[in-house]
């Protein structure tokens, strides 16, 4: 009976601290709703054009440009490519520097418009 008990206490124990270890998943900071880029409920960003090409924009004016070429979406801010994506995986000069899963988890949008508003994040021209 008593090493019933201790078996008890040993797995409530065990299920506590397992449950407290996993940290919880935080959700987007960032939703996209149609053609509109939210956070908190409110409009930050507005995504235009269709297909393969589209531009992000921020109070009516364009921020950047995702233009595919190929098998590649060129991430372009003023005519001047700063990032590709290909395959979900998205480059700067030729290196590796995220993927659109990972942009994914700070912008709840598809897949390449995730990688291209994090694109603009990193390089500082949306805030």
């Amino acid at each position: 009976m008593r090493a019933v008990m201790i078996i008890r206490r040993t797995l409530l124990a065990l299920s506590l601290v397992s449950t407290l270890a996993v940290p919880a998943l935080a959700s987007p900071d960032y939703v996209c709703h149609d053609n509109r880029v939210e956070k908190g409920g409110s409009t930050q960003f507005t995504i235009r054009g269709g297909g393969s090409d589209f531009t992000i924009e921020k109070g009516g004016s364009t921020q950047g440009r995702a233009v595919k070429r190929g098998d590649k979406l060129y991430i372009e801010v003023g005519g001047s490519t700063k990032a590709t994506i290909e395959n979900g995986k998205i480059e700067k000069g030729g290196s590796s520097w995220s993927t659109n899963d990972d942009a994914r988890q700070q912008f709840d949008c598809p897949g390449n418009v995730a990688g291209a508003l994090w694109v603009l994040f990193q390089i500082g021209v949306l805030s």
